[in-house]
């Protein structure tokens, strides 16, 4: 069992910073692939960022690309989703989710585990 447990959201103006957090519990930390995904009021969850259990390979969303980085520390049992150069449009409440796939993909469905999620405001 892998539980999740995401921070560092918050408020901030358009083209600031934040860093998430995402923690676990799990021992086999190391052996998942971890994904950032957020959802807007009235939107489906979208994919943001997904990074493979070893950090050598990671994808991102279109429309982050550039401005968000996934890393993680596997010594820490952390995820983390640097964004910069925040927009309105990417205010969402944002998850973390851990897939027993090392390589995980772009697609929700697949993850087993998901944090709670923290809320990103970004005003304009």
């Amino acid at each position: 069992q892998v539980q999740l447990v995401v921070s560092g959201g918050g408020l901030v103006q358009a083209g600031g910073s934040l860093r998430l957090s995402c923690a676990s519990s799990g021992r086999a930390f190391s052996n998942y692939g971890l994904g950032w995904f957020r959802q807007a009021p009235g939107k489906e969850r979208e994919f943001v960022a997904v990074i493979s259990a070893s950090g050598s390979s990671t994808d991102y969303a279109d429309s982050v690309k550039g401005r968000f980085t996934i890393s993680r520390d596997n010594a820490k049992n952390t995820v983390y989703l640097q964004m910069n150069s925040l927009k309105p449009e990417d205010t969402a409440v944002y998850y973390c989710a851990a897939d027993r796939n090392p390589r995980p993909t772009r697609n929700k469905g697949e993850y087993n585990y998901w944090g709670q999620g923290t809320q990103v405001t970004v005003s304009s």
